[in-house]
C-alpha cells in the first residue's frame, strides 16, 4: 500500500499542477481586471461562469476518455486506447462547435434577469472572445485524459507553465498598456487556449512511433457513454453555481464582485482536488481493466484520503486569513469586507467540495458514471436551489445565504459519493 500511495501521490502532483496552473491564468485575470474596474472583474467573472456553464457539457462528454482508456490501458488492449483518443478529439470538435453557437446567446439571458448595465456590457464583450477558444479547449480535455492515463504528465506542467508566462504578460500588454480591459482578458486567455493544444497534440504524437489506427462509430459511442453522464454531472455543479453568479449580479455590483472573487478562490483551491481526482479515477480504471476490484476499492480510498488531508490545509486558512486573501484581488474595502464571510462558508464545504469531486473521480474509474450524475442533480437542484431562495431572499441574508445553501448540497453529494464508491466495490 506504501507503493500504492507513492504511485497516487506522483501523478496526482502533477495533474493537481496542471489544473493549478489553469486556475492560476483565471486568478491573474481577477487580479488585474480588479484593479482596473469593478465592472470589468464582475463582467469577467460572471462571462467565465456562463462560459463554463456551458461547455462543461462537452467537456464532460470528452472525459468519457477518462474511463475508457485507463480501463484499456489496464487490460492491455493497446489499440482500443490509441482509437478513444481520435474519438475524444472528434466529440471535442462538434459539441466545441454547439458550444460556441450557444454561447453567443448568453447576453441575451443577462438582459432577461436584469443585470446591471455596466457588468453586462463588460460581460458581452468577454464572452464573445472566450467562445472562439472552446473548441481548442475541449481538444486539450481529451488529450490531457489520453496523456494522464499514460502517465505521461510532464508535458502537461510544461503547457501549463508557458502558458501562465504568457498570459501574464499579455494581459499586462492588453488590459493596461492598450486598454482593453476585459477585452484584453478575454484575447489572452484564447491565445494561450490555442498554444496549449499545440503542445498537447505534439506530446501525444511521441507516444507511439506508428501512426494510431483511425477511431470508429463505436470507439465515439463508447466515449460517449460514459461522458454523456460525466457532461451532465459537471453542467448540474457548474450550473448551480451559474445560477448563483446570475443572484450575485443581481443583487448588485458590490455583492457580484465579492462574490466573483470568493469563487476564484474558491475554484483555485478545488483544483488540488480536481487533480487528484484525476489522478484516483486513472488508478482505479487501471485497476478495473486488469479485473481487481480490491485494488480499484483500495486506490479509490487512498485518493479520498490524500483530498481531505489537502482541503483542510486551505480551510484553515481561509479562516485564518480572509481579508489578507481577499486583497490579492481588489484594493476596494468594501469589497473586501463583503468577500471575508463568503470565505468563511467557503473554509466549511472544501472539505466535502474535495470529497465530492475525488468520489466522482473513483466512480468514473469504475465506469459508474451515472450515479455522479444523479448525485449531483439531486444534491444541487433538490436540496440547494431551494435553499438559495430560501436562505438568500425569505430570510434576508443575501449572498452568504446563497453561500450557505452551496455549501449545503456540495456537503450532501460528497457524502452520497463516498458511501456509493465504498458499496460498489465491496467484495462479495
Amino acid at each position: 500500500m506504501r507503493d500504492e500511495r507513492r504511485a497516487l501521490i506522483a501523478l496526482a502532483l502533477p495533474l493537481a499542477a496542471q489544473q493549478v496552473g489553469n486556475q492560476l491564468m483565471g486568478l491573474v485575470d481577477a487580479g488585474m481586471l480588479g484593479r482596473y474596474s469593478d465592472a470589468a472583474l464582475a463582467g469577467a467573472g460572471l462571462g467565465n461562469n456562463l462560459l463554463f456553464a456551458i461547455t462543461s457539457l462537452g467537456m464532460g462528454i470528452v472525459m468519457g476518455m477518462d474511463t475508457v482508456v485507463p480501463q484499456a490501458l489496464g487490460g492491455g488492449r493497446i489499440a482500443d486506447a490509441r482509437r478513444a483518443v481520435g474519438a475524444g478529439i472528434r466529440l471535442a470538435v462538434l459539441v466545441g462547435l454547439i458550444s460556441t453557437l450557444l454561447v453567443f446567446g448568453t447576453p441575451l439571458l443577462m438582459d432577461i434577469v436584469g443585470v446591471d448595465a455596466d457588468v453586462l456590457h463588460e460581460t458581452r464583450a468577454y464572452v464573445y472572445l472566450r467562445a472562439i477558444g472552446i473548441v481548442p479547449f475541449l481538444i486539450t480535455i481529451a488529450l490531457r485524459s489520453y496523456l494522464a492515463a499514460h502517465h505521461r504528465t510532464r508535458p502537461l506542467v510544461v503547457a501549463v507553465i508557458v502558458g501562465n508566462i504568457v498570459n501574464a504578460a499579455l494581459d499586462y500588454l492588453f488590459i493596461f498598456s492598450w486598454g482593453l480591459g476585459v477585452i484584453g482578458a478575454a484575447l489572452a486567455t484564447t491565445l494561450v487556449q490555442v498554444i496549449t493544444v499545440v503542445l498537447y497534440l505534439a506530446a501525444a504524437r511521441r507516444l507511439y512511433e506508428d501512426p494510431a489506427p483511425a477511431s470508429t462509430t463505436a470507439d465515439l459511442r463508447e466515449v460517449l457513454r460514459y461522458g454523456g453522464p460525466v457532461g451532465g454531472q459537471i453542467f448540474a455543479e457548474v450550473g448551480i453555481f451559474g445560477v448563483a453568479t446570475v443572484i450575485a449580479a443581481h443583487l448588485g455590483e458590490l455583492d457580484a464582485a465579492a462574490h466573483s472573487i470568493a469563487l476564484s478562490i474558491a475554484s483555485f483551491t478545488f483544483s488540488f482536488a480536481l487533480g487528484v481526482a484525476a489522478a484516483t479515477s486513472v488508478r482505479v480504471g487501471h485497476a478495473v481493466g486488469a479485473g481487481d476490484l480490491s485494488l480499484a476499492r483500495a486506490r479509490g480510498l487512498q485518493g479520498i484520503r490524500l483530498g481531505l488531508i489537502v482541503m483542510a490545509c486551505f480551510a484553515a486558512a481561509f479562516l485564518a486569513i480572509p481579508a489578507t486573501i481577499a486583497r490579492a484581488f481588489s484594493n476596494d474595502a468594501p469589497v473586501i469586507v463583503a468577500t471575508v464571510p463568503l470565505l468563511h462558508i467557503a473554509a466549511l464545504f472544501q472539505l466535502s467540495d474535495g470529497t465530492q469531486a475525488i468520489g466522482a473521480g473513483a466512480l468514473r474509474g469504475l465506469g459508474r458514471t451515472g450515479a455522479t450524475l444523479w448525485a449531483n442533480l439531486v444534491g444541487h437542484y433538490a436540496f440547494a436551489l431551494p435553499l438559495i431562495f430560501i436562505l438568500g431572499f425569505s430570510c434576508g441574508l443575501g449572498i452568504v445565504g446563497v453561500w450557505w445553501a452551496l455549501s449545503a448540497g456540495l456537503t450532501a453529494t460528497g457524502v452520497y459519493l463516498v458511501i456509493l464508491f465504498i458499496q460498489l466495490t465491496r467484495q462479495k
